[in-house]
């Protein structure tokens, strides 16, 4: 196998998504004829998981056919995208990419078992999940007072995130750049939630963490959520502005969370999922589901606009990697 440089990961960009080719096979039949395996590559009991769960209850009628899901959970995702990405591109087995298969890992393992443009068809997007930055309640009450105190004392301030090379780890350094001209110590803990307790215990005075993480103890008064790294409000938090609104430009920070299949997923097979899937996505019992575990959904969720989406997580996360030294070669075939 060969180790291509992070920048080949960025050559890909302009490669048009294979969803979006003219289709070079057929079905056999109606699509679906039997029950479709939808992966996810993380252990049950995570967000992902349970957007879905609850995405597969609902495609099943609509459909006429069983959705099951599959967790294939390891090496930060890449055993279960990677299985699908070797499936032969007959519309049964799919896979819910999220920014970390499709984006981080690239950019950051050795040794990758997939391309995360070349090898996959994307579908849809199910959901977005956004970043936040939250604090000890003791340690600022808004954004731009806990920026000052930073800037007082560089070296003294840490945040927490959920471990080395993970979206939440990249969030804290894209914040370090967007704000630029402080110092902040990162402390990798193993996992988000460790880190959540760590900072509601003062262990570590800043965490950053998914929203669904951090509202139950934001509202409880035990952390303090400052902001919200999308550009717009919450509807988890409303009370809670965006970076952006207090003079962060650029702090944007989320996880998607895309329906994909193989590479060369025909027409034919992609618009019957795509148009089953933006149904789910509009219904109001769903959009339920998505506030409960901190997500929102995107208007335009097709295949077109999930493609461009993570080329876009790509294109921004490259340069955060290579400026802190955690790129170890980017994709590898």
């Amino acid at each position: 196998m060969r180790t291509q440089p992070i920048i080949a990961i960025l050559a890909h960009l302009c490669v048009v998504p294979c969803a979006a080719l003219p289709a070079t096979a057929h079905a056999q039949g109606k699509y679906p004829e039997r029950a479709i395996r939808v992966v996810i590559p993380f252990a049950p009991g995570g967000n992902t998981d349970l957007l879905g769960r609850r995405f597969a209850a609902k495609l099943t009628p609509l459909l006429g056919q069983s959705v099951i899901i599959d967790n294939k959970g390891g090496a930060g995702g890449n055993i279960g995208a990677a299985e699908v990405a070797r499936a032969k591109p007959d519309g049964y087995t799919l896979l819910i990419g999220t920014s970390s298969t499709h984006a981080l890992n690239p950019l950051t393992m050795e040794n990758m078992p997939y391309d995360p443009i070349r090898d996959f068809s994307p579908v849809a997007v199910l959901g977005v999940s956004h970043m936040v930055i939250a604090v000890h309640p003791t340690v600022a009450k808004t954004l731009p007072e806990l920026i000052k105190r930073i800037k007082a004392a560089p070296g003294k301030y840490a945040y927490g995130s959920s471990g080395m090379r993970t979206n939440i780890h990249l969030t804290g350094e894209l914040f370090i750049k967007q704000v630029g001209g402080i110092d902040i110590v990162h402390v990798p803990y193993k996992g988000g939630g460790q880190a959540v307790l760590e900072a509601i215990a003062g262990q570590v005075p800043i965490v950053m963490t998914a929203i669904s993480s951090a509202t139950p103890y934001h509202q409880s008064g035990k952390l303090r959520v400052l902001a919200v790294f999308a550009d717009k409000r919450s509807k988890l938090l409303p009370d809670v502005p965006t970076a952006i609104a207090q003079g962060v430009p650029g702090m944007l920070s989320s996880s998607l969370n895309v329906l994909y299949g193989p590479a060369n997923l025909p027409r034919v097979i992609v618009d019957p999922l795509q148009q089953s899937s933006m149904t789910v996505i509009r219904d109001a019992s769903f959009q339920k589901d998505l506030d409960s575990f901190g997500m929102d959904a995107i208007a335009d969720g097709t295949a077109e606009k999930a493609a461009q989406l993570i080329k876009e997580e790509i294109a921004k996360w490259a340069p955060i990697v290579k400026a802190t030294g955690m790129g170890l070669g980017g994709i590898t075939k």
